[in-house]
């Protein structure tokens, strides 16, 4: 993975981005600079070379692509969040302002598409169609996401279904646009795109758990910040869901309080959720999402050690503790 990783470092270093409008370049190449693991792009290469592609240069475009059309999304979702901070860097709404944030945002969607464009014409419809398929679902998980915020409850389809819109969904396109590009069948495709999706809604539920119940020397975000907005996670939802008629006014009182007029907040959240044992519904759910990831690549028709890549970044990504 991280002679992949390292290809897409480059090609993200080597893109060339005018000097001028510098408040709508600038912010271009700030977001692309803050790092990260760069998971969903390798994801596009890693799938390449999964069915066989060996020229990697012929797929570079559809990673960038990936890389691109995430960071126009993070961009943007920054903003409607108000979130100061990006991989604890300062955000660009905040760093220049909203206007900004949103123009570079764009500037980056047809960025993505003008990469996509470089891709083998033979599957550029292809290719096309995917990425447009997932830009729309990405954005309608964001909608979801703002919409659910504003109402008390939600059921546990409708949390399940903004998840993988919101970050599922990504992660199956990447995979399925190295797929397409290595020639793959659509049989091929659909099981490649199946496994990227259910480590996507494994992965976000575990990150619902880790928020309550991480490590806070090792979790890289404060333990329990969900529970202090009311986030609604995984925990919340599948709490609302089963709570007993005679707990719920203290749940309630819960959710309206803040930490500064009740420091026990969380404290007392946890402890709902434990005698609810939402964590174990929680980790049962994310590893029937793991156990379907690993039927799909089970019944992909390639050599099985070109299956290990794949498997190891997935194992990496669902036993993190940070």
């Amino acid at each position: 993975m991280q002679h992949l990783q390292q290809l897409v470092i480059e090609a993200i270093e080597k893109s060339q981005f005018p000097a001028t409008p510098t408040n709508l370049y600038d912010p271009i190449r700030y977001i692309l600079t803050l790092g990260g693991k760069r998971v969903r792009p390798v994801l596009t290469l890693m799938a390449a070379e999964l069915f066989g592609m060996q020229q990697m240069e012929e797929i570079i475009p559809a990673a960038k692509a990936v890389e691109f059309f995430h960071n126009f999304s993070l961009i943007h979702d920054d903003l409607m969040d108000k979130a100061p901070l990006r991989r604890g860097k300062t955000t660009v709404h905040e760093k220049w302002d909203a206007n900004i944030a949103i123009l570079s945002g764009d500037g980056l969607l047809v960025k993505a598409y003008e990469e996509i464009s470089k891709c083998n014409p033979v599957y550029l419809p292809a290719t096309l169609k995917i990425l447009s398929k997932v830009a729309m679902e990405v954005c309608e998980g964001q909608q979801l996401d703002m919409d659910y915020e504003m109402r008390e409850s939600l059921s546990m389809n409708e949390y399940l279904e903004m998840i993988r819109l919101k970050t599922s969904v990504l992660l199956g396109g990447a995979l399925q646009l190295g797929a397409i590009l290595s020639g793959a069948d659509a049989q091929q495709q659909q099981l490649i795109y199946d496994f990227g999706e259910n480590v996507g809604l494994a992965f976000q539920l575990q990150d619902d758990i880790l928020d309550a119940y991480g490590d806070p020397d090792t979790f890289g975000k404060i333990v329990g910040g969900d529970i202090m907005i009311n986030k609604k996670t995984f925990l919340l939802v599948k709490l609302m869901e089963v709570i007993a008629p005679a707990d719920r006014p203290h749940m309630e009182q819960l959710l309206q309080s803040t930490v500064d007029t009740r420091p026990t907040k969380v404290a007392d959240m946890l402890a709902l959720y434990d005698k609810y044992e939402v964590r174990k519904s929680a980790d049962e759910l994310k590893d029937n999402y793991t156990q379907k990831a690993f039927e799909k690549m089970e019944a992909l028709d390639v050599p099985k050690q070109r299956k290990e890549a794949l498997l190891v970044l997935a194992n990496s990504l669902l036993v993190r503790q940070q």
